[in-house]
């Protein structure tokens, strides 16, 4: 009784090392960007425009480096109901800290 893992596994899409390199240069840049809109003063706005470029990151880390991109919808769901509550306790912490 021989048993086959190859036909009980999920096929997972290959990934190539382009991918990988533009994923990172991608990171790198954003980072550069980051590290310079730390010179500026957005006022009110540099919290969120600096979450907002840190968003951007670790949804690039998770769809490809942690492979998020090519799983079921079923973790896609359960991502986006986590982000969501994160948000929105981000959201009310953002309320306090602008009306004090």
């Amino acid at each position: 009784m021989s048993h086959d893992h190859h036909n009980d596994a999920q096929e997972h899409e290959h990934v190539g090392y382009s991918t990988y390199f533009l994923t990172w240069f991608s990171l790198l840049v954003l980072t550069a960007i980051t590290v310079t809109m730390a010179g500026f003063h957005f006022g009110k706005l540099s919290v969120l425009v600096a979450l907002t470029v840190a968003t951007v990151k670790a949804s690039i880390v998770l769809a490809w480096f942690m492979h998020l991109k090519y799983e079921a919808p079923l973790f896609h769901r359960m991502l986006f109901i986590t982000i969501v509550a994160l948000a929105i306790f981000i959201g009310l912490t953002f309320t306090d800290t602008l009306f004090r």
